[in-house]
């Protein structure tokens, strides 16, 4: 996943939005956490959300709509929201959630997992985008990668699992000890208690998401997020219909994949090759 841009202290659709339901919250008489109690989220998720901070999601926006009788006005407003910066906001959002996410799974077709990537690794992978990186850019998305990987030394620990195709850790790219080194490096984070890692065989006759990656998590509250990226678009997902119908797609994965000891063993057979 590519990282989020900084963020600009320009003025966007964001901040609009949030000053607008201040709006419509302070016309209801409510208190931010007053207005978080009947939507059952934090007490900070208002806040952020009226300062521009966070994203209303368009499912959050309706149900916002509802409690303060708005006629459907904060939907329209998200609705209405240019795509560059919709698609941005997700992917700030996405990276804020996962931060402090509970639980995380994670499926990749195309690359080793954004938390489990070596230095090196994640340089030689921005160094393949297209049109290329400048050099001060690229290695800014190095850095904000590697410190999105101290999730893994964050207290309370979240439960993390990973799938992965075996065809990604076969592949010829790069150089030949980077690669090496990749592998040694998801066969040491396998042994972290609280992490698990699957990997599906390139044999698998029949595969439940031949569609593209995918990341679930849960949040402090107990919300189901799935994030999902394509080529040149990223959308965050919190509609509970379209979360639990991925959800049984990992279900099945994980069903498909090689069990966590094979995994491990297939490792250390790759590692033992090279």
């Amino acid at each position: 996943m590519q990282p989020a841009k900084k963020k600009s202290k320009r003025i966007t659709s964001w901040h609009l939005i949030g000053a607008q339901l201040a709006m419509f919250r302070k016309a209801a008489r409510m208190t931010q956490a007053a207005l978080a109690e009947r939507c059952a989220v934090g007490d900070d998720t208002i806040a952020s959300i009226e300062q521009g901070r966070r994203a209303l999601q368009w499912d959050f926006a309706g149900r916002l709509d509802e409690l303060l009788d708005t006629k459907g006005a904060l939907r329209v407003a998200v609705e209405k929201v240019p795509k560059k910066e919709l698609f941005s906001a997700f992917v700030q959002d996405f990276i804020d959630y996962e931060q402090e996410a509970l639980t995380l799974f994670s499926y990749q077709n195309q690359v080793v997992p954004g938390l489990l990537q070596t230095e090196e690794y994640i340089r030689f992978v921005f160094s393949c985008l297209y049109p290329p990186l400048e050099e001060d850019e690229r290695e800014d998305w190095v850095a904000a990668r590697l410190d999105r990987q101290k999730l893994l030394e964050r207290k309370p620990r979240p439960m993390l699992h990973f799938l992965l195709e075996e065809s990604i850790l076969r592949r010829q790219i790069g150089d030949p000890a980077m690669m090496r080194e990749q592998i040694r490096h998801l066969r040491q984070c396998m042994e972290l208690p609280f992490l698990g890692l699957q990997i599906l065989p390139m044999t698998l006759p029949k595969h439940a998401a031949l569609d593209g990656p995918m990341v679930l998590l849960e949040t402090p509250d107990h919300d189901h997020l799935a994030y999902v990226e394509g080529q040149l678009t990223s959308y965050l997902h919190d509609d509970p219909d379209v979360v639990s119908v991925l959800q049984q797609k990992c279900g099945m994965l994980r069903s498909q994949a090689l069990s966590v000891e094979e995994s491990a063993r297939l490792l250390d057979e790759l590692l033992g090759e090279r």
